[in-house]
């Protein structure tokens, strides 16, 4: 697989803001939870499945892959380091998803060994230390489409009990993620299932450090994902102001909106707010 930019541009993938995890043991809830209005789903043979029932969730998949849907539909397969890696990978391989989650990625190396065996494009799951270490690799890595952050597991890794001791971790992502060309990373899970408000500032400040979504566990936290990630009125308003500001005055001469100077970079911010809800603005001043 070679690094293409212009088809991670098209790719649902790369501009899915809310993510479902469903359990591969409930075939059952497969086809809602591609209705449910998230923007990608991952179907999930790693954590949501116990020890002993592997074979029988692969077998579910295999029964009842939800193939009469737009929803992308990942899967989130068990670690490099298990037994159950490679079975599931050759699941992966005749079932095609639109990509196969790898928990615990931890090389370049790994990817590559995901991807050649799914024949799928790869979503590196970071719960590491070494992952974090090993990120440019990871990023710059063609097979690798966006990367996903594990908060819960890379606390455990790291021995922290406070949240905030991961923000280095978050501007790790969202650096390479930038420096490699790859769309903005996927926030961790909350998992305070029906507290919409912890959900809402989780996801706003997850926005707020440079993440383009947010992984969820329950249906019920993705509208607040989706209001928390889209732009304000306000936020629109002012793009509007600014692009139309930046089209008078021509790209390369400052101005003001606002009492503010306006140049190139907040002209291209602008665009950026204002393509997430007009995909044409993007374009309309260039």
């Amino acid at each position: 697989m070679t690094a293409d930019s212009t088809a991670d541009s098209v790719n649902p993938l790369a501009a899915a803001v809310s993510w479902l995890f469903v359990p591969a043991s409930r075939p059952d809830r497969f086809a809602k939870a591609a209705a449910s209005g998230a923007d990608a789903v991952i179907i999930d043979l790693e954590d949501a499945v116990a020890a002993g029932d592997k074979a029988t969730a692969r077998d579910h998949l295999r029964a009842a892959w939800p193939r009469d849907t737009d929803v992308p539909v990942a899967v989130r397969v068990n670690g490099p380091r298990t037994a159950e890696f490679a079975e599931d990978l050759a699941v992966c391989r005749a079932l095609s998803p639109a990509a196969v989650v790898l928990p615990k990625t931890e090389s370049a190396a790994q990817v590559r060994e995901a991807a050649e065996a799914s024949g799928c494009r790869v979503l590196p799951l970071i719960e590491t230390a070494r992952g974090l270490v090993n990120l440019d690799g990871i990023t710059a890595e063609p097979a690798s489409v966006r990367l996903l952050f594990g908060s819960i597991d890379l606390a455990l890794d790291l021995g922290v009990s406070d949240d905030r001791a991961l923000d280095t971790a978050r501007a790790d992502l969202v650096r390479w993620s930038a420096a490699n060309g790859r769309p903005a990373p996927v926030d961790g899970v909350t998992t305070a299932v029906r507290d919409a408000d912890a959900v809402t500032r989780a996801a706003a400040r997850a926005r707020a450090w440079g993440f383009g979504g947010k992984l969820c566990i329950h249906p019920a936290q993705l509208p607040h994902v989706r209001t928390a990630f889209a732009p304000t009125e306000d936020e629109l308003n002012w793009a509007r102001r600014v692009l139309a500001a930046g089209h008078d005055a021509g790209h390369d001469a400052a101005t003001t909106v606002d009492g503010e100077m306006i140049d190139r970079p907040v002209v291209e911010r602008a665009r950026r707010i204002l393509h997430q809800v007009e995909p044409a603005a993007r374009h309309a001043t260039s």
